[in-house]
């Protein structure tokens, strides 16, 4: 059975405190960031935003790694905008206070790294676990890698 109706709703409350709030409540969950991702959807082309906590960050030389969980809270339906991030992996990334987003590209961690990084999602939120036991498939852990050549698209040009 799918829990989209009160997916939606948590989506919209979570919106709705850091609006009220300046964004002073709701930036984070627990040890958790929170951010807002923007996919194109797959079958509209449409705009979509979905708010999301990252239990990893991790450090690269291109900057900061996301790494978020695809769990809709253990239902066996994956989320639409993982399904939309597979479609079209050019995705956005703000902060959830707001802002402009980043230029990021998705991908699904290969076995090897959901083995290494499942553990240290579940470190941050036990209740991915939880879900994992509810559901039928693999929650997929999506890393979300800044994309330099996007970035370098979007600054404008400076004079010399």
């Amino acid at each position: 059975m799918s829990n989209r109706l009160a997916m939606l709703a948590m989506t919209g409350l979570h919106r709705a405190v850091l609006r009220l709030t300046g964004g002073r409540v709701g930036a984070s969950l627990g040890r958790m960031r929170v951010i807002e991702l923007v996919t194109r959807g797959r079958r509209s082309g449409a705009e979509r935003r979905a708010m999301l906590t990252v239990p990893v960050v991790e450090s690269t030389d291109a900057g900061e790694t996301l790494v978020v969980v695809a769990s809709r809270g253990g239902d066996d339906l994956m989320p639409a905008w993982y399904l939309n991030l597979v479609a079209d992996p050019r995705v956005g990334v703000a902060a959830a206070r707001g802002g402009e987003p980043a230029p990021y590209l998705a991908r699904t961690a290969t076995d090897a790294e959901r083995a290494r990084l499942w553990p240290l999602a579940v470190r941050a939120y036990r209740g991915y676990a939880a879900y994992q036991r509810k559901t039928r498939r693999v929650i997929p852990l999506v890393l979300l890698e800044p994309d330099p050549r996007r970035a370098t698209e979007a600054r404008p040009a400076t004079s010399t």
